[in-house]
């Protein structure tokens, strides 16, 4: 046997871990560094574990007592008596039916408007581009509180800015505030009032698509519309998908404009009873937190399934610079 049929063979687990390796042989200034580095995130370390993991847990242990904040002492077990008595409760379905409607209106009607706002003032024909952006971005930063009583006046029935609008063309406006068919797109209006955030996201990913791909485009033969559903579209889809997320999830924690327009009573006829109110109202109206704490983690539950299929679904139509599919 010659000396070359005696070699070891070479140690594959320190050549597969690199990383590992380099980090069994950090220098001293990269320790200190490390240490600086867990110095300045501490503060958030230490909010997040006081005020949020914290709080999260203790609503869990919560839910299967009968816990009353007026009455902590007299706090016992109860098992699954919050779950029964939710899965039995006509309003925890009725509120999840109503923030269920308003989704399904405010999500798309939202994100198409915020689009076409985007779109509109990303046009080099717009005279005074900045005046628009700075006017439809200047509603998002008013009060939710503000933003409720400017709108509970403007539909006002007798003296509200919509009806009186309505009139001057010969059409009389509907009890916006007081009628059940009409407080969801009053609400949905609202919320298009309110998108200057999506348009300013959409904007900035719309000013980030490559001027050479329009060109190119161009040089090809396309129109403004192929243009845009063949180029805007897939290239900012990261950009859609966020903010589709984002107001997903804030559908179904909608609360503090119904609550300011209608005082938190939920009506019309429970027509603004979303479930986020409802679960207000049992946690901190009645003093059922045990009973809000199982409504806050079936609202937890929904919202991370749905969040969760959204993403499943996101290989199939977002799209990535750099990335390579299969």
């Amino acid at each position: 046997m010659t000396t070359l049929d005696r070699v070891e063979p070479p140690d594959t687990a320190a050549i597969s871990s690199p990383v590992r390796a380099r980090r069994k042989r950090l220098s001293g200034k990269e320790r200190w560094e490390r240490k600086w580095g867990l110095f300045f995130i501490s503060p958030w370390i230490i909010g997040f574990l006081a005020f949020t993991l914290l709080p999260v847990l203790a609503t869990l242990v919560f839910a299967f007592t009968d816990y009353n904040p007026v009455r902590p002492d007299d706090m016992s077990f109860v098992g699954l008596k919050n779950w029964n008595t939710l899965l039995h409760d006509a309003k925890v379905w009725k509120s999840l039916r109503v923030t269920v409607t308003y989704a399904l209106l405010a999500v798309p009607a939202s994100f198409i408007f915020g689009l076409f706002l985007a779109s509109l003032v990303n046009s080099y024909f717009l005279v005074g581009q900045n005046i628009f952006r700075t006017l439809y971005y200047s509603t998002s930063m008013i009060p939710v509180v503000a933003a409720g009583v400017i709108w509970g006046g403007v539909a006002n029935t007798q003296t509200g800015w919509l009806n009186l609008g309505l009139e001057a063309i010969g059409i009389k406006g509907p009890d916006w505030l007081n009628d059940p068919t009409w407080i969801y797109p009053l609400l949905v209006l609202i919320g298009l009032w309110g998108v200057g955030n999506l348009m300013l996201t959409l904007l900035a990913g719309m000013q980030g698509v490559p001027n050479d791909v329009y060109e190119a485009a161009v040089i090809d033969g396309a129109n403004g519309w192929q243009r845009f559903w063949r180029i805007t579209i897939p290239m900012i889809t990261p950009v859609i998908f966020y903010n589709l997320t984002l107001m997903l999830i804030g559908a179904f924690k909608y609360f503090d404009l119904a609550y300011v327009l209608k005082n938190g009573t939920g009506q019309p006829q429970d027509a603004t009873l979303f479930y986020a109110l409802n679960f207000y109202k049992n946690s901190f109206e009645y003093n059922l937190m045990g009973y809000g704490s199982a409504l806050a983690w079936v609202q937890f539950v929904i919202v991370l399934i749905l969040t969760l299929v959204l993403f499943g679904t996101a290989r199939h139509w977002v799209y990535y610079a750099g990335e390579r599919r299969s």
